[in-house]
């Protein structure tokens, strides 16, 4: 057994399939970005079509798959060997990355953008095997520090696939031609790391494919819903996507019209609550003890409210006004504030949703659990529509990108105190996790 979460690095069991998700992600956001990259900055040689409304429709039309392809997309991990199911998925994206070429080459907008939706598939129908496949390989010690590492790679392989796509596009003349040659060779090492993933049998071989999509949607959200310790959990899981997706969508506005900032300083919010994710989510098997430790959830949620209030009133005591890059931001103490904030936020994010993980798979009914998982990132796609359209909402309403994070804080505790009170083994486990930090107690769940 491994001593740590990094140890499995170096193991077979772990490493290959680590390694896999992470270049997944990377790819994903390496092409999507690269490709609204140049929209943004060269839209006239591309399309007529507003800016912004072609870029809204990229981004919706990347999350549509999940909507509608996830609870199918659990009953494949479910029914079949996943490491098989993996390679599969590796070579359509390699397939797609290939396409997306044609489209550079051809200077197709519309060839692109169903690349996009095409790689929202990819991404739809690799979930479900990706959270499943971790209960099937580590021991119950594990959980915690495995789910540590995945959310860390796959929040940190964003990050570098928006920052390598917003780069790589501007090396011109050569931007296009590089973006290629990158998204297809990472896709093929994605598939050659995949061949090294360890068999894992299907859970539930028998199992017969629903033919109907929608409705297999409606069953497995309800077959859910049966477990209410796991349903609960899902929800408390979507709403961090909800709470992701109020904040990140403001940090460009915010760079640009509160801080002032040049595009650098957009990038330098993002780097830090993106690493601020991974860290939090590295600290969680040391913060448990290796165990399923539910009062991390309350502690983290605490930490979401308490830095989102604060990155509201840092924002509040910001005076600068002429435009600034790095230094710029860096060089004053309300910037070095609101930097703090947003990693601060990622940290406490991590440490809220790995916990959340580590429940769904243990406590899930094993033969349903690629299905379960399937469900949630139905709700999680779900509610991040539903945070775009509230954050919409508000900011026509006459909110200020500031209040609108103040709002979500806000509405973050409101969150805590119906999580506590519709399953009250988080405080109890939350106060617990307290005194064994004082050292009163052991640290038990």
């Amino acid at each position: 057994m491994a001593s740590s979460q990094f140890a499995l690095l170096s193991q077979r069991r772990f490493a290959p399939f680590f390694a896999a998700q992470f270049l997944g992600a990377f790819n994903d956001n390496l092409f999507k970005t690269a490709l609204v990259t140049i929209i943004t900055y060269d839209a006239l040689a591309w399309t007529s079509i507003n800016v912004g409304l072609l870029n809204n429709l990229i981004a919706g039309l990347f999350i549509l798959p999940f909507v509608l392809v996830s609870a199918s997309a659990g009953q494949l991990a479910d029914k079949f060997e996943k490491s098989t199911l993996v390679r599969l998925v590796k070579l359509f994206e390699i397939c797609i990355m290939v396409v997306a070429a044609a489209g550079w080459f051809m200077h197709s907008l519309w060839i692109l953008v169903g690349a996009v939706v095409a790689m929202g598939l990819h991404s739809t129908l690799f979930g479900p095997v990706k959270h499943a496949y971790l209960p099937q390989h580590l021991a119950p010690a594990e959980l915690v520090g495995g789910n540590g590492m995945v959310q860390m790679g796959t929040f940190v392989g964003i990050l570098t696939g928006q920052l390598s796509g917003a780069m790589l596009v501007m090396l011109r003349p050569y931007g296009v031609v590089t973006i290629v040659i990158a998204t297809i060779l990472v896709a093929v090492l994605g598939w050659l790391c995949s061949r090294a993933i360890p068999v894992t049998p299907a859970v539930a071989p028998d199992l017969k494919i629903s033919r109907n999509p929608l409705g297999e949607i409606g069953r497995n959200l309800r077959f859910a819903a049966g477990n209410r310790e796991v349903f609960i959990a899902m929800l408390a899981n979507s709403w961090f996507w909800f709470f992701g997706a109020m904040l990140l969508a403001q940090f460009p506005v915010f760079a640009r019209d509160v801080l002032h900032g040049e595009p650098i300083v957009f990038v330098l919010l993002l780097t830090a609550f993106s690493l601020g994710i991974g860290v939090g989510s590295l600290c969680c098997e040391r913060l448990s003890g290796k165990t399923l430790q539910l009062g991390l959830v309350p502690a983290g949620a605490l930490g979401l409210t308490l830095f989102g209030v604060d990155l509201y009133f840092a924002s509040a005591t910001y005076a600068g006004t002429l435009q600034i890059g790095a230094t710029g931001l860096l060089g004053q103490g309300a910037g070095l504030r609101i930097m703090a904030d947003c990693a601060l936020l990622g940290m406490a994010g991590g440490v809220y949703v790995v916990p959340l993980f580590a429940l769904i798979q243990t406590r899930a009914e094993r033969s349903h659990l690629s299905r379960i998982i399937g469900g949630m990132n139905i709700l999680n796609a779900l509610f991040m529509v539903v945070a775009a359209l509230i954050a919409m909402v508000l900011l026509r309403a006459g909110l200020s990108v500031p209040q609108l994070f103040l709002f979500t804080a806000l509405a973050n505790l409101l969150l805590l105190a119906i999580l506590c009170l519709c399953q009250p083994a988080y405080p109890r486990a939350f106060f617990n996790w307290l005194a064994a930090l004082c050292g009163r107690r052991r640290l038990v769940e």
